[in-house]
């Protein structure tokens, strides 16, 4: 969770076509620029896409090697792994070690490949976000 102090800024794609500018490396935090959701073309409809006033977006991201990765953020917000269109299953949630500003972690069972990130009912326009490995 190294990367959680030191983020840099990236802007969210508003939909499939903007993936390339929105790339995530493992192991790096960023705070997500986030548009409002009515902007935001999702891949994969969200389970909870939140309101008028909500801010989402999305991330492309490459695995290289299998295993289990979280995503960390800094807020309740709705996350979504998509490979190839489709949701993956995630196998942990939880919360974030006290005093660190980590909200929310989700877990997810990945495999070498390109994956999708959706964020969905953020409250803010930014968001603090790790995708990480883990042991």
């Amino acid at each position: 969770m190294a990367g959680w102090a030191g983020r840099t800024p990236l802007a969210a794609a508003d939909g499939a076509k903007g993936l390339s500018k929105a790339t995530l490396a493992v192991g790096q935090g960023i705070d997500a620029a986030l548009r409002p959701t009515g902007e935001v073309r999702y891949v994969l409809r969200p389970e909870k896409p939140g309101g008028s006033v909500s801010h989402g977006g999305l991330f492309g991201f490459a695995i290289a090697e299998p295993g289990t990765y979280r995503v960390a953020i800094g807020s309740g917000a709705w996350i979504d792994v998509l490979k190839d269109g489709k949701a993956v299953t995630s196998s942990a949630h939880g919360h974030g070690p006290a005093c660190t500003g980590i909200r929310k972690m989700v877990d997810f069972p990945l495999a070498p490949g390109r994956y999708v990130l959706q964020i969905a009912a953020n409250g803010e326009p930014t968001l603090p976000l790790l995708l990480t490995r883990l042991p």
